[in-house]
């Protein structure tokens, strides 16, 4: 217990004052709720039941003793009630007062000035955060337009192999172009028969139809084909 006093005992507040409050709020806080400071007022003449002021990170809470201590009156505003605070400081100890959203004025007096100071920045801090909550920035996870270079030469590969099983194809459909005049011959007048040679001159013409071989390239295969028969 000690040690929960001494972090609210750092401007001479007073010690059996802190001790009633800090016992009877340990039932009074919210989830979460954590006090930040507390302030205890200080008159001129002895005050055996002073009032407190005790800000958590949730609310004020305003702690005022009744039956001669035996009873405790807590009056409470959330930060999101509060419209602003304000502090004045007099000869005797400072004021500390509050206004809420719906018109309510609450004030404490013979505030140590030490004590007003430290809880009236507390309580700014907590409207500034509530005013200007820290946003998280969203992280963005782009998506590469580019492909990635396995596809490309996966794609690649393909093309090659599908081109690679069509050339013997077109080289084997286009064979006569190629050949000259003179193999032509010596090949069609050593081994082909008279149908093979029709066939033959046949396909010329098929090839000349298609735009394949030229009209003289035909012309000449078909003199040279006429000329064997």
């Amino acid at each position: 217990m000690i040690d929960n006093l001494k972090k609210f005992l750092n401007e001479e507040q007073d010690p059996k004052a802190i001790e009633k409050i800090t016992s009877k709020l340990n039932d009074l806080l919210m989830k979460n709720e954590e006090i930040g400071y507390i302030a205890v007022q200080k008159k001129p003449a002895i005050t055996v039941f002073p009032d407190s002021i005790v800000v958590t990170n949730k609310r004020i809470i305003i702690c005022q003793p009744k039956n001669m201590g035996l009873s405790m009156n807590f009056t409470d505003f959330t930060w999101d009630e509060i419209e602003g605070t304000f502090m004045k400081e007099n000869i005797l100890g400072s004021e500390f007062s509050f206004s809420t959203k719906t018109q309510i004025q609450v004030s404490i007096d013979y505030i140590p000035k030490i004590q007003a100071r430290k809880i009236s920045t507390y309580a700014k801090e907590q409207l500034d955060a509530l005013k200007n909550p820290i946003v998280t920035e969203e992280v963005k996870v782009e998506i590469p337009e580019f492909i990635p270079e396995e596809i490309v030469e996966e794609v690649e590969t393909e093309e090659v192999v599908s081109y690679a099983e069509i050339m013997p194809a077109v080289s084997n459909y286009a064979e006569p172009i190629v050949e000259n005049t003179a193999a032509s011959t010596e090949k069609i007048s050593s081994e082909l028969t008279q149908d093979e040679l029709f066939a033959k001159l046949q396909n010329y013409k098929k090839l000349l139809d298609n735009g394949l071989i030229l009209q003289g390239e035909y012309d000449a295969f078909k003199k040279e084909i006429l000329s064997l028969m």
